[in-house]
């Protein structure tokens, strides 16, 4: 059974580690494209931060759709219609930002528009978060933070810091929130239910395709969702090992044009 959606990982995937797609890379996505197969780019961006590989790639054409805040919004990319749209509670977004606190980590929230820290002292992984993403920051406190519609939020620190967090963190939170590292200095916390390969089986129902009609391409924690609820997992070569054990397919690294690497080895056969 031939494959019809490719999800694409943006991040230590879909570009180098000069942050660009590559013309090998865009060159595969066009072929994708004239053959039918739709090319859907999955990540834990803001949708701010995707429009311009949405642009570059010319995947805003009518019966394109994008994945952002890994699953949280789920978009058609021309006429912007939301197919998936999840917000954390009020109540989520105290009970997160007081943790951080006890574990003496940086924390930041996210919805559409910005990002939202209560430290006064912004961290400076709030900082590359936002050029990252084109968002702007916003210090806000805790008691300001009612009403923002926040898709997720991120506790960012230096890796020991982090990982020395993440210890410590009850059992009790991972059974209330999709909980996963994103990067050494990055972990994100969703509502339960959200997450990329959640959005992907929506996406595969919505157009009358099961599982083994999709792909998905990635290369960290925040994708295994997506990977899981795929037929045809795909694990880039500078992927995290622990994601290798349930790939379908290695492909080569992000610097070695690995999306078009899989495109062209395993959905054009």
């Amino acid at each position: 059974m031939s494959i019809q959606l490719v999800a694409v990982d943006i991040d230590g995937t879909l570009l180098n580690d000069k942050r660009e797609i590559t013309p090998e890379v865009f060159a595969a996505v066009q072929e994708a494209k004239a053959k039918n197969v739709k090319i859907v780019l999955a990540t834990g961006r803001p949708i701010a931060g995707v429009y311009d590989f949405i642009e570059k790639l010319k995947l805003n054409e009518a019966g394109n759709y994008v994945i952002t805040f890994n699953g949280g919004l789920v978009q058609d990319t021309n006429s912007g219609e939301e197919i998936i749209s999840e917000t954390m509670s009020y109540d989520d977004y105290i009970e997160v930002e007081a943790l951080s606190r006890q574990l003496g980590v940086h924390m930041h929230a996210i919805n559409k528009t910005g990002i939202y820290t209560a430290n006064r002292n912004i961290g400076k992984y709030t900082v590359h978060e936002s050029s990252l993403v084109n968002l702007p920051i916003f210090y806000r406190t805790p008691e300001e933070m009612i009403n923002k519609n926040i898709v997720k939020m991120m506790y960012i620190d230096d890796p020991d810091i982090l990982d020395a967090a993440i210890a410590k963190l009850p059992a009790a939170f991972y059974d209330k929130y999709n909980v996963f590292k994103s990067s050494p200095f990055y972990l994100e916390i969703m509502k339960k239910s959200v997450s990329k390969g959640e959005a992907l089986l929506h996406l595969a129902n919505r157009l009358g395709l099961d599982k083994d009609q999709t792909m998905a391409i990635g290369d960290e924690e925040n994708d295994r969702a997506m990977l899981e609820k795929t037929g045809n997992p795909v694990v880039m070569e500078n992927g995290n090992s622990n994601l290798k054990k349930i790939a379908k397919y290695i492909t080569k690294s992000n610097n070695e044009d690995g999306v078009a690497h899989a495109l062209r080895e395993w959905v054009f056969q």
